[in-house]
């Protein structure tokens, strides 16, 4: 803090907004949050400029170098393309990195047709039947036991929607582990982390969907136990697509996830 008071990081005569913890790297993550969610939001669309830096400074109330940090990250997100002489440029969807957590949490808080959810479940079902069918070839004994015991506790907890999810995860991440391909597993943690508690990703919670569920999830257990590569990738794809197909109704219409 300057003498008279001033953080470094605000602007002279500025006011900051409010609620916002002060601090340049503060200011500028809360500023490429927000930037990054007008941006998605299509507030600015693609191939227009972002406000020049006397705008963003006013705008925000901060400091040309927090504004230069935030647009630095937003480039590195794949957002924007900084030109000489032609300011900051948004670049088109098809440039950004959907694995970011920012980009992908504001894509799914903005996407009304749920086409980003059917993107990640697809991806997650490309990724966990090819997992489930390696599990299948190289699951030991110890795995195969692990897997039985979490069915067999899940069925006791469809009545406890939230108890019974996190073992849902715990039966997921078994075979995801046991596959050994840790950047699929990567891939698919980093995807549902930004999704596992929205209500347009979960849907409706209750005892008849989960029995419905853990059915599915026995159907995989058996695959694998048999080490049946084949049918424990079909066993997993059919229960990754229904689960959501039941799910997206509750919140929109009816998909298709026949990619």
């Amino acid at each position: 803090m300057t003498a008279s008071g001033q953080h470094p990081g605000t602007a002279v005569g500025a006011h900051p907004a409010p609620g916002w913890v002060r601090g340049p790297a503060n200011l500028a993550r809360a500023i490429t949050t927000e930037l990054v969610e007008r941006i998605v939001r299509g507030d600015h669309p693609p191939g227009t400029s972002l406000p020049p830096e006397p705008v963003l400074c006013e705008t925000f109330s901060v400091s040309r170098t927090v504004v230069r940090e935030a647009v630095k990250v937003l480039q590195e997100k794949g957002l924007v393309q900084v030109r000489q002489g032609a300011g900051t440029l948004v670049t088109p969807p098809s440039t950004w990195n959907m694995l970011d957590e920012l980009v992908l949490a504001a894509a799914v808080a903005e996407d009304e047709t749920l086409g980003v959810l059917d993107d990640l479940v697809v991806t997650r079902r490309l990724l966990e039947s090819d997992m489930a069918l390696v599990a299948a070839r190289v699951a030991d004994n110890a795995t195969v036991v692990a897997l039985r015991d979490l069915v067999d506790l899940m069925d006791q907890l469809v009545d406890d929607p939230t108890a019974y999810r996190e073992q849902d995860h715990a039966f997921h991440d078994t075979i995801m582990r046991a596959s050994g391909n840790r950047i699929a597993r990567g891939v698919v943690r980093s995807l549902e982390s930004q999704v596992f508690n929205t209500a347009r990703y979960t849907g409706r919670t209750d005892s008849e969907l989960c029995a419905a569920s853990n059915r599915g999830h026995r159907r995989i257990c058996e695959r694998i136990a048999a080490h049946d590569p084949e049918g424990a990738a079909e066993a997993m794809s059919t229960h990754i697509t229904e689960a959501w197909l039941v799910r997206r109704t509750d919140v929109g219409e009816p998909g298709r996830l026949d990619r």
